[in-house]
Formats: C-alpha cells, structure tokens, sequence
C-alpha cells in the first residue's frame, strides 16, 4: 500500500489523519516493528510518546481502608482507571496533549479476587468497553499486568489476597510483625514508617527449586507444589485478560509484569540485600532478621535513612515485632511455622534462646544439585517464553510482548535470542535521575544540584557525578537514559526499547507549589527527564495520568504524587470541548508547558536527532533516507549509528506532533528544506506536515523550526532559565583567578627584590 504523498499532485496535509494518531486507517494498518522501531503499513517510523494509565488502578474502586486487609473477595475494580462515561474527557485531554499512546495497567487482583479460577466478568467486559474507544482519538495500548511488593495485602498492589494464603501467611499479621507496611495502600506512604518494602517473590519464581515442601491443591484436588500453582493462575489470568481485549484494534499488545524480582533468589548471605537495587529505606531487615519477626520473635533491624550524595545510609538500629506476633497461620500449609525454618535454613537454638543460621547461601545454590543459581536464566525466561506462547495463542501473532527485567538494574548479558520471545525491552527508569532521581524521589527536592546516582552506585569517580544548573540536568539525565538504551542494544542488537514508567514528584520542595502556584522546579525536572528521553530516540509512557489526584491527597498510593494532572484543578465536564483546539481540556495540567512537546510523530525515513528548546519553542529535527540493505554499520549499535537498512518506505510524508499549546496565537515557521519540499501547519490537527522529495539512498533531512509572536499577540516570556555553573558563578570565578594571579604574581615581584637586595650585600 502506497500513502498518497507519494502521488505528485499531493500536497501537505491533504489527508484527513494527524500526526499523532494511532489508529488502522491512520497508519494504514496495524503498527509493528522492524529493528529498533516501530512502523506503519507506509514504513514511517513512528514515534510513541504517551502515559501510564493509570496509578489509579492500583486500588480498587471500593477500596475501605477501615476495614482492609478485610473482606478481600468482594472488591471491585470496576471503574479504574475512570468510569466509562468519564473515558471521553480523559482520552480527549490526552488526544490534545499528544500523548496517544497508553500503558494500561491490570492488576491480577482485579481479575481474580474473589479465588482461584474465580475470574470477574464484570471488570473485564469493562476494560473490554474502555479500551474499544480509543481508536476513536487516535490512541493505541499495551496492557501492563502490574504488581508492586506482590501485593496490596503485602504493601504495594497486584496480586489477590488468597495468593498470600496459600503460601500460609496471616494477612493481618503481615504489618504487626514487621513483614509489610500497610500503611502506604491506604492513603498514607509520606513517611518513611509507612512505606513498603519492594523484594518479593521468591515462592512464585522458584518454589519448586527452594520450597518444595510447601504444596497446594489444584482444581482437581491433586497436590502440587506452590510455585506450579502460582504460576498456572498466573497464566490462567493473563489469558482470561488476553481472550477479553485481545482482538481490539488499540491493544497492540501485552506486558508480563511490572518490575519483576527475584526475592531472595540470588541473595548470597542471609544478611545480605543488594543496595543498588533493592530499596533501602527507615527499618529493613535482612533475610535472615525477617525470618525471625515472622516467626514471632522481637529482633533488631538496621535502620536507613534520606542521605546524599547516595540515596540512603544506615543510621541506627531498631527491635521491631516487640508484641511477639507470627505471620504464619496455625491452620495454613506450614502449619504455623516459618517457611524457611521448615526447609532448614534456619532455626531456633533453645539453649542460646537465639535464632542461628543453618545453610547461609541457601538462595544462591540450587539446594538439590548445589549448581549456581541464575535467577534469569533458571527461572525468568522459561516462565516469560511460556507466558508469551499463551497470550499469541490467546490473540494473535502479531502482538507485541512487552519485557523489563528487575529495576535499576541493565538489561542483562543473559538475555540473548535462545531466551527471547519475539520481544521489545521496555526498562524502567529507577535508578537514574527521574522518577526515579532517587535524591528527588526520596527528599522530594529539586534544584540546580544534581547527581549521576546510577554513576555512583556503579564507582564513578565523585567528582565526575555532579552537574550543576539545568544544563547539568539536562546532561545528567541524558547520559544515565543513554546509558540504559545502549546498554539493552548491545545485549539485544536492533530492537526497540521504550521507557515504561518515568516521571517526577509534583510534590517536591514540601509541597510549596502547591501553595503558590508555582511549579517551575517541577517543570525544570520534567523538562530535563524529557530532553535526556529525546536525545536517546526512545519512546516512552510517562507516570502518570491520575483522574483522581488532588494536591494534598497525590496519588493516593504509598505517599507517591506523580500525576502531572490533577482533577481538583479541572473544570467540569459540562463546561468541556472535546476538540483538539480546546484549551479547555488544559485546566488541571500543572506543568503542561514541560510535559507537552512537540515531537516526529511519523517519519519517512530513520529519524537521527530531534532537540526542543522549551524556553523558545523551537526545535530541530534530522532524519536520513534508508541505505540500501548491504550499508551496515559496524561495531554495536548505538543511539546516534541506528541501522541503515529498513523496510521500503512508501510515502514522502513527514508528520511531527506540534502542540496548539505551543503554537497558538504564534507563526510557525520552518527552514532547512530543500526547493522542492513542502509543507504546512495544520493548528487543529497540532500536526506539521512535511514533503520532503528527495529519495536518494542515505540522503539526511534537516528542518529548523521557529515559534514567532504574531503581531498584536504577547510575547510569552521563558518558562525558565537554562543555567549552568558559567552563567551562574562565571563572573565570580574569573574574578576570583584575576585576584589568583594577581596574589602570585605579587608575591613573584617581592620574591624578585628580595633576589635582587640579596645579590647585593653579597
């Protein structure tokens, strides 16, 4: 199928799409992917940028927190992210704001809550309902099975409640004890004490390899061990959830887990946790410490706290558990006694009436045949390969498989195509300066001072990690994402990666904006994560669009207040236009003016370069024409050497998403052509088209674009200063090395008399 820009009457614009919509008949089929892009059925490459949708799902719509843990089986996620009627308002806003393309976050939970096998149909023909709307605004979808701690019963969200049991832990001892903290999922999580722990998971992954007394019973009443029974449901779900929304023409494909972990797999002492990628934060206990507060025995804990420049230092020690309560249920599979001790790894010495250490490397051999335990090799990538035959089986072939391996960590050598499905590497963003600055994520501060955390954590020399002013930022920012990317290229060769989840505390400095009204350190941050995601030429979805968010309140899940949207600050629906022209749909937006940017929507050709200047509007854009197959590149690739070859690209034109917010009351105004090119702006549409009529093999297209005032219209002044430590201290300094070398030379010129005078007495 040839796009009619091909045809040499055409002119810019004259089809009735618009840059950022990923619907069939504006891509002229289904979207796919060929090396590290996506592509439409014309072979442009097409640019994703879009949000998590939503954190709102990670509760339920009943959720009470007077009676949680509670009452499990009669929750209800029917309504999450938003009700149905809502969904117009919410996918029109994103629509305008040109972020088109959702994650869309399902808990297991929601699914399955009421027990095993018990799977409700209510919340799926609603999600059905939902998600068959979005063609209509141009907007595609991945759904994002997601999960934080296992659970909302252990602290985070995800898995029902009756997993927990079935292993045998009491849920409403799990916070008494220690072994989670409850406290963030209803509401709280602004203080250390409330927060979750984040390792879990070792039974689901390898049960069978660590836990294989521990048994359950099937639908047939067989016994089988825990980890195929968790596993089993955990497939059994992701298809029911496949079979509901599988075929719709929005939901281009699935993600297995959100931030999957290994647990205790791995861990080569019981009093070890991996500091890079395990959160430390207020009382953590070790392996081994939380064996006995489980069991029911008052133990001391290391206690962590806010530092810098490293996220976290140990700063005392606390006894938790002091009432003595167990975790274990006495009518549950083990019987009322730890897990752990019921597989010998630890016990208790009756005549020291302490707890001592029976096998200290239990989780980094496998028990049996004492062979070194890989927890990816071993047991992530069998289960993914399983996991991505039942979701193809399920819907078709051509859906996209969305991995990330465990956060803060690179995409691992190990991941090589013996162990891949037809996959794309989708890495969060942890451990590098975004949502997951972990400086700004912990102390919920920003300023011109920033640090490479993933540098440090990783021995860069201290000096090297300290970026001063925006520019700093910006450079910050930018060389930890490029990092991640081209780390997962080297590993994975031409394949595309997306960012799944970043983003910044709208609650930063102590919540003074809130109070002011004014976000420009939010909007500095933001813009700073933004300009290092669009120097790697990756896609991403943002954390998050929030219905529910209110300043005071955030996101209403472990202290967290991400969402750049906020609903206490919209207008009502009945005041609202749908339209992509509507400001409107702009109220309730706090740092709008960061978070909506212009960007290559749908390229004819390999995209090299895009740079937006915030404070001006103005942006600059390179592509290249594909090379013929046999022009390779050599050496691993890169984000600035993508591969030459591509797939035959059967239109000239060029759509690049160019926001009314930005362009409104403004001329637009575009250089860098060649004679023969064309285009046009179409403000209703928020879309520049560009013909661009060379076709010559390897060609590179360059356009400069300019955002002027129009005449009788006010000039907006910057949204901020790009600073750096020149600007800021560069009259300082110099000064102060005039005054240096003045001093040395002083004292050069007293040194020269006293030589002189001494010469002659002598």
């Amino acid at each position: 199928m040839n796009h009619p820009s091909l045809s040499s009457s055409y002119l810019p614009g004259s089809s009735n799409t618009y840059g950022h919509d990923w619907s069939q008949g504006a891509l002229g089929g289904i979207i796919r992917t060929s090396g590290r892009h996506f592509i439409d059925n014309y072979g442009r490459v097409c640019g994703l940028r879009g949000v998590n949708l939503s954190g709102s799902s990670k509760s339920s719509s009943n959720h009470n927190n007077d009676t949680f843990p509670s009452k499990a089986e009669t929750v209800t996620f029917v309504g999450r992210p938003f009700p149905l009627e809502e969904a117009p308002e919410h996918f029109a806003r994103l629509r305008r704001w040109g972020l088109t393309f959702v994650r869309f976050l399902v808990t297991w939970e929601a699914v399955e809550h009421a027990g095993p096998g018990i799977y409700d149909t209510e919340y799926l023909n609603y999600i059905r309902d939902l998600l068959a709307l979005l063609p209509q605004y141009g907007i595609i979808a991945f759904v994002s099975l997601h999960q934080d701690v296992w659970s909302r019963y252990s602290g985070g969200s995800g898995a029902p409640a009756w997993t927990l049991e079935t292993v045998g832990f009491d849920l409403h001892e799990l916070e008494s004890t220690g072994a989670a903290w409850l406290k963030g999922v209803k509401g709280g999580g602004h203080i250390e004490e409330e927060r979750g722990l984040w390792p879990c998971g070792t039974c689901f992954w390898a049960g069978d390899a660590f836990a294989p007394k521990l048994s359950t019973s099937n639908k047939k009443g067989d016994a089988i061990s825990v980890q195929k029974f968790l596993q089993d449901a955990y497939l059994d779900m992701s298809e029911m959830v496949v079979r509901a929304v599988g075929d719709l023409e929005a939901v281009v494909g699935f993600e297995m887990m959100n931030e999957p972990h290994r647990g205790y797999v791995e861990v080569p002492s019981l009093h070890y946790f991996d500091y890079n990628t395990d959160l430390h934060l207020s009382a953590v206990p070790s392996a081994f410490e939380s064996f006995q507060l489980g069991a029911g025995h008052p133990t001391e804990v290391a206690v962590w706290t806010r530092s810098f420049p490293m996220p976290t230092r140990k700063t005392g020690r606390a006894v938790l558990n002091v009432d003595k309560r167990k975790v274990w249920k006495e009518d549950g599979p083990t019987k009322g006694q730890c897990l752990w001790e019921m597989h010998g790894v630890w016990g208790w010495d009756k005549n020291k009436n302490a707890a001592i250490v029976l096998r200290e490397s239990y989780f980094e051999k496998h028990p049996t045949n004492g062979k070194k335990i890989d927890w990816y090799t071993d047991f992530y990538y069998p289960f993914l390969n399983k996991w991505a035959e039942r979701v193809r089986a399920a819907s078709s072939p051509d859906k996209i498989v969305f991995v990330e391996m465990i956060p803060n960590e690179f995409c691992p050598s190990s991941f090589t195509e013996d162990h891949q499905p037809p996959t794309l590497y989708m890495p969060h963003t942890e451990f590098i300066s975004l949502r997951y600055d972990l400086n700004a994520l912990f102390t919920k501060a920003f300023g011109d001072f920033t640090v490479n955390v993933q540098g440090l954590s990783r021995g860069m020399f201290p000096l090297k990690a300290f970026y001063w002013g925006h520019k700093g930022a910006r450079n910050n920012f930018a060389l930890q994402i490029r990092n991640i990317v081209e780390k997962a290229y080297q590993v994975l060769g031409e394949k595309p990666v997306i960012i799944g989840e970043c983003g910044i505390p709208m609650d930063m400095n102590k919540g003074r904006a809130f109070k002011t009204d004014d976000f420009t350190w939010q909007a500095r941050m933001m813009d700073a994560m933004l300009v290092g995601l669009e120097r790697a030429m990756v896609g991403f979805t943002l954390w998050n669009y929030n219905p529910y968010n209110t300043d005071l309140a955030g996101d209403e899940w472990n202290g967290e207040n991400f969402s750049w949207f906020s609903q206490s600050r919209a207008l009502p629906r009945d005041l609202l236009y749908y339209e992509q022209s509507s400001p409107s749909l702009d109220n309730g937006g706090r740092i709008l003016s960061a978070v909506v940017r212009p960007y290559p929507a749908k390229t004819a050709g390999i995209p090299l370069k895009f740079e937006y200047e915030v404070t001006t509007g103005s942006f600059m854009f390179k592509w290249r024409n594909p090379g013929a197959e046999t022009d390779t590149i050599s050496g691993a690739p890169t984000v600035d050497k993508p591969s030459r070859s591509h797939p035959e690209i059967k239109a000239l034109e060029t759509e690049v998403f160019l926001p009314s917010l930005i362009a409104h009351g403004r001329s637009v105004v575009v250089s860098g052509l060649e004679e023969d090119d064309s285009y046009v702006y179409d403000e209703a549409r928020q879309t520049l088209f560009i013909v661009a009529k060379n076709t010559q093999p390897g060609f590179v297209h360059e356009v400069r674009v300019e955002i002027a005032a129009l005449e009788g219209y006010k000039i907006r002044p910057p949204l901020f200063e790009v600073n750096d430590f020149w600007s800021d201290f560069g009259m300082g300094a110099c000064a102060l090395l005039v005054l240096l070398c003045a001093l040395l030379l002083g004292i050069s010129g007293i040194g020269d008399n006293l030589l002189r005078r001494l010469e002659i007495i002598l």
